[in-house]
């Protein structure tokens, strides 16, 4: 066999999820893997965000991620259908992992970003949804302090309207400089133009943006916080959390309560904004192997 056919190789095609949802979904095989990873998405991303660090991955583990409804090329069923409230994303999590097959007890979940909260309203209906799920750089419990302004607007009217509208009309300064916001110039960090293209193209696949999508789920944000907070103590499954200290999008804060109140362990990354994964990696990277042995 040659060299180059033992090299992990990601595979991109649909996976219908029910007659309302299909999904675009990668996966890395792998003949004997030591267990599946489910990489998990931000805004404004795609599956291609992980193309990198599922490849890396691919090494030792299994490897899934998928466009969430309202992203990147999965279906974008009208709000009458489907109302992108984290509580759906939930449930389209659950329905991924029965419908893959995927083993729950070798599972490490990596979500951040607006996967965050889904992945630990699932761990609430479920409990051994996962062997581990890491998550980061995410709003669990309503704290505006520890918010940006402008996320803090798109969680009420007519402040979200307004925030929506403003965002649809700048889908390229939004690619351009969302990810590395608020970072030292030193700090910036170049994206895989694979990826920048997939987003972009992705932006507006079908009649829906992906900030209209965006902006559904944040218009059910507030209340899926305030479940989760009046129920965080009923988290079973084991968490870990890592944080850019740097993010200026979720404060750190959030992080460090959440930690503390799950008495979880907390991986600060010290000079990292919000895409940890995007800007170090290596370091998520070393997070997810520790959490999946």
């Amino acid at each position: 066999m040659l060299q180059q056919d033992l090299q992990p190789k990601a595979d991109i095609g649909e996976f219908v999820i029910d007659a309302t949802i299909t999904l675009r979904r990668m996966v890395v095989q792998h003949p004997e893997p030591r267990g599946t990873v489910l990489l998990l998405h931000g805004f404004p991303e795609t599956l291609y965000a992980y193309k990198d660090i599922a490849l890396a991955l691919g090494a030792d583990y299994e490897v899934h991620a998928f466009d969430w409804p309202g992203h990147g090329f999965s279906s974008r069923p009208a709000v009458e259908n489907f109302s992108y409230a984290p509580a759906d994303y939930a449930r389209i999590l659950r329905a991924y992992i029965d419908r893959a097959g995927i083993d729950r007890s070798t599972l490490t979940i990596y979500a951040t970003d607006i996967s965050g909260l889904p992945a630990l309203l699932a761990a609430l209906d479920e409990p051994g949804i996962a062997r581990v799920i890491v998550v980061g750089d995410f709003a669990p419990l309503n704290r505006p302090a520890h918010m940006w302004e402008n996320l803090q607007a798109l969680k009420a009217e007519p402040a979200a309207t307004r925030v929506r509208a403003f965002m649809n009309a700048n889908r390229d300064e939004i690619l351009a400089n969302t990810f590395t916001r608020g970072l030292p110039a030193e700090a910036h960090y170049e994206v895989a133009p694979e990826f920048r293209d997939d987003a972009k193209l992705g932006w507006d696949h079908g009649t829906m943006t992906s900030v209209d999508a965006f902006y559904h789920y944040y218009s059910h944000f507030s209340a899926a916080q305030e479940h989760l907070d009046a129920r965080l103590d009923e988290v079973a499954t084991p968490v870990r959390v890592l944080w850019g200290a740097d993010d200026m999008y979720i404060s750190r804060d959030m992080g460090i309560e959440l930690a503390e109140r799950l008495g979880a362990e907390l991986t600060l990354l010290p000079g990292v904004g919000h895409y940890a994964h995007l800007q170090a990696p290596a370091r998520v990277i070393e997070v997810i192997r520790a959490a999946a042995r």
